[in-house]
């Protein structure tokens, strides 16, 4: 029995991928189209291990996915594949409906047909597990309690938009299919192999090549933190022993402010990585707010404490030290995936701010 991954390569993807085959011998398979933020450096250390398989391929690719389903005898699939970025989202929304809306439907209806084709254990004890953002629940006031898997969606930006009608089909083929899927909703991830568009190693790397370290508006949007090994270890759990059509708010309990973010990071770097002269702080630099940003999410994460007994084990603290500390160590990876592509992103982004 195999289970597939949508999406390994990318960060989240590929830290599950790693991070399950180090606990276990079940076989896994990734499909992973290797867009900008897909690096099969992620992956590198499993090269010649057996238990993997890597599928270059596109989600929408209906006959290869059905293909990889039947051949691999998959008995679980945990779907990460998804464009990301909400300043991309902002620049260009037609991927993002291809990939999260589409691309989750295509995907939807080849496992419902390889699910179909299932009996007694096998069929029972088939999964699809779809991992999701707390974004499409919109923004919340200071104040306001935390987003709980009941709140009503908002989505506000296409991302979230797109996350949002993908998280509705999940469960329409659950209530009219019967197919036994489950949904995680995250709060922001942080941790080793994140793409260098996100905050954290956006910061972390423009400090210390000493460019600006731009911060969106007056620096006060709220996102709760969450490491990304405490979010494997979650989904593990809810892919385990969560009950098939419902959803599982995962987050870190770990809520900052960006501007208390990118302080703490130029912190860290003072310590672990001096500049010859100056501090870090010197180098933030407030731009334009991006459309639509939200003010503040917060996840209340007390269903998959209570039902799953699943808590982060890393605190905001020791989990962003741990990430400063990876990306000192790996520069050569981080070197690997900046391509022109991303450079031309980041100019378009940024410098227009």
């Amino acid at each position: 029995m195999t289970i597939l991954v949508t999406g390994g390569a990318g960060f989240i993807g590929s830290n599950f991928v790693l991070d399950w085959l180090a606990q276990g011998e079940e076989p896994v398979v990734t499909l992973d189209k290797l867009t900008y933020a897909g690096n099969l450096a992620n992956l590198a250390r499993l090269q010649n291990d057996p238990r993997h398989t890597f599928v270059r391929g596109d989600i929408c690719d209906r006959p290869l996915v059905a293909r990889m389903l039947a051949t691999h005898r998959v008995r679980a699939v945990l779907h990460f594949a998804a464009e990301s970025h909400v300043d991309r989202s902002i620049h260009g929304p037609s991927e993002f409906v291809q990939t999260n809306l589409v691309g989750t439907f295509s995907l939807l209806e080849e496992v419902r047909a390889h699910w179909n084709e299932l009996s007694g254990a096998r069929r029972e004890g088939f999964r699809f597990l779809h991992v999701s953002t707390d974004e499409v629940y919109g923004s919340l006031q200071p104040g306001e309690p935390a987003f709980t898997e009941t709140r009503a969606y908002s989505p506000n930006s296409p991302y979230s938009a797109s996350k949002a009608g993908s998280d509705h089909l999940v469960r329409a083929y659950y209530h009219t299919y019967g197919l036994p899927v489950l949904t995680s909703n995250c709060s922001n991830n942080y941790g080793p192999m994140q793409f260098p568009e996100k905050l954290i190693p956006l910061m972390i790397l423009n400090a210390l090549e000493q460019k600006p370290l731009p911060v969106y508006g007056d620096g006060g949007n709220v996102r709760d933190w969450l490491h990304v090994g405490d979010h494997c270890e979650a989904l593990r759990s809810v892919l385990t022993h969560g009950r098939p059509g419902e959803t599982y708010n995962v987050g870190g309990s770990a809520e900052c402010t960006n501007l208390q973010v990118v302080n703490t990071l130029c912190e860290l770097l003072d310590r672990l990585s001096p500049r010859t002269s100056g501090r870090y702080s010197e180098l933030i630099k407030f731009v334009t707010d991006r459309p639509g940003h939200d003010r503040r999410y917060a996840i209340d994460a007390t269903k998959i404490r209570r039902e799953l007994k699943w808590t982060p084990r890393h605190s905001f603290a020791t989990g962003l030290e741990q990430t400063v500390r990876w990306y000192l160590e790996n520069r050569a990876w981080v070197e690997n995936i900046r391509s022109g592509e991303y450079q031309r992103w980041i100019d378009k982004n940024y410098l227009a701010r």
